[in-house]
């Protein structure tokens, strides 16, 4: 497979359709719930943004990699909760629509956000060497086309035709799985003699994010006393990232799959620790 077909074709298309699939799921009061429970769609807003972000760069900065490989890792917690989150969090028995509703909120303002962290992050740990950028304007649009374009298909087409949603929802899960299975399979044979070193490196940094990330969710909503359910919810919306748009981002619009390697080792071990909340969450509710 060229690789041209491979990022201006195949990523995309995967992530087109996870996203798809989310909108099938979404109807427009899912959006009104922001009203219904501000605090918590706040705290877990702020987790995403703020302090996730910190926490990768915290991470890229300990634990020693080489400079791609943590511009990759800050772009991994720059990306927002992925259509994984949802389903974990209802497997989970947490507060699934609040799970929807910050994943759709996140998805919105990380458009923005994206593209002007990870200019900041190539710059800072790439310096010179930073011969690629990413232009804010036509990435922005790209990550729109890409991502609320095809979920507000979605919510069209459940709106309209209800039924014919409910079907092909499952059929896009199904197809978006596959194709993520796809990518990340290619990544690591294109990849496969720096394997080894990357997983040394990238295995420590990732499970290191991830467990923080879902740490700093369930502390946050902790503290600012919000039921077991919405506890569950942050701790797996903040800690579960949209792994198939960071592929996107990094192997795609910057080609450099040394990048998208945390995200793909990230969008397998993201179900280990997602499978452990599932199994904390259903004991904490029965």
């Amino acid at each position: 497979m060229q690789s041209t077909l491979f990022t201006a074709v195949l990523m995309p298309l995967a992530l087109a359709v996870a996203m798809l699939g989310m909108g099938l799921s979404l109807v427009a009061e899912d959006f009104q719930r922001i009203t219904r429970y501000p605090k918590a769609v706040a705290v877990g807003t702020v987790c995403q943004l703020v302090v996730l972000p910190l926490i990768g760069v915290l991470v890229a900065l300990l634990v020693p990699m080489q400079p791609s490989i943590a511009v990759g890792l800050v772009v991994l917690a720059l990306c927002p909760g992925g259509p994984s989150s949802n389903l974990l969090t209802y497997l989970a028995r947490g507060d699934v629509a609040l799970s929807v509703t910050l994943t759709a909120v996140s998805s919105i303002v990380t458009v923005l956000t994206i593209p002007l962290f990870t200019n900041l992050a190539m710059q800072h740990f790439l310096g010179s060497q930073a011969a690629i950028s990413l232009p804010i304007g036509s990435t922005m649009l790209q990550i729109f086309l890409i991502t609320l374009l095809p979920t507000v298909i979605g919510m069209v087409i459940r709106r309209r035709f209800p039924r014919m949603a409910r079907r092909l929802e499952q059929h896009m899960s199904r197809l978006a799985v596959g194709l993520l299975a796809l990518i990340i399979a290619l990544l690591l044979a294109r990849e496969g003699t720096k394997l080894p070193g990357f997983l040394t490196q990238v295995g420590t940094a990732v499970l290191m994010l991830n467990l923080l990330a879902m740490l700093a969710g369930f502390c946050a909503g902790r503290l600012f006393r919000l039921p077991p359910a919405q506890r569950i919810c942050l701790a797996i919306e903040v800690g579960l990232q949209n792994g198939t748009l960071a592929i996107a981002i990094t192997a795609g619009l910057l080609r450099s799959p040394e990048m998208a390697v945390p995200a793909a080792v990230y969008s397998l071990l993201m179900y280990v620790t997602g499978f452990a909340a599932i199994v904390y969450g259903r004991r904490s509710a029965a």
